[in-house]
């Protein structure tokens, strides 16, 4: 996998746990009408688990290394 900047990362997660909580609440809370409650309570549940995913990128990625080929010569 190609190798992500940590702030993304991070914004990633942050973006897909908050949209998941929220989802949840909503879809468990009256405000959502009967009929759409199950799908809306799904998705926060989806979005819960690719935030876990981008958790796990970020806990796993390693370093990224300088490029040797543009290193200067001293010699």
């Amino acid at each position: 996998m190609k190798y992500i900047e940590p702030t993304r990362v991070k914004i990633l997660m942050m973006m897909f746990f908050a949209t998941g909580t929220i989802g949840i609440v909503i879809g468990l809370s009256p405000i959502a009408g009967p009929a759409h409650t199950m799908m809306i309570t799904l998705m926060g549940v989806i979005n819960i688990g690719l935030g876990a995913f981008f958790t796990f990128v970020l806990l796993t990625q390693s370093q990224k290394n300088p490029d040797k080929r543009k290193k200067k010569k001293t010699g």
